[in-house]
């Protein structure tokens, strides 16, 4: 399998600017644990709920003061749209991240979580059958 065919599609992201309370909010009513944070600059940044705890929580810094730029993960690594599972997964445990995006040469395309490699793993796993309700 590629990374085009487990990823998340519709990625959500919020503008360097926005404070962490305000992206948590969008978080949390998303129910997703990472957004793409938008930069000036060619490239873009994420957030993630690990930011949230290690930059916010533990640093006792405030939310609703701090800026996304202030506590993002800038420059993150990034799939290709044709990266195989074995190449994402290798990918995100040597750069030890739960969320890696995926690109379409130099444009976002969508985000794949650790989340979405279990998914893929079970659902071809032997004596998996998906329940239909």
């Amino acid at each position: 399998m590629k990374a085009y065919e487990i990823m998340t599609k519709n990625v959500l992201s919020v503008d360097e600017e926005t404070s962490v309370m305000d992206a948590v909010k969008i978080m949390d009513k998303n129910n997703i644990g990472a957004l793409i944070v938008q930069t000036p600059r060619p490239t873009f940044g994420i957030f993630t709920q690990r930011d949230l705890l290690t930059r916010i929580v533990a640093a006792r810094k405030s939310p609703r003061k701090t800026k996304i730029k202030e506590v993002m993960t800038e420059s993150t690594k990034c799939a290709q749209l044709n990266d195989s599972i074995d190449e994402i997964t290798r990918l995100m445990y040597e750069e030890n991240v739960r969320y890696l995006p995926v690109m379409d040469g130099r444009r976002l395309a969508g985000i794949i979580s650790t989340d979405d490699l279990f998914k893929t793993v079970f659902r071809s796993s032997e004596g998996y059958k998906e329940e239909v309700i």
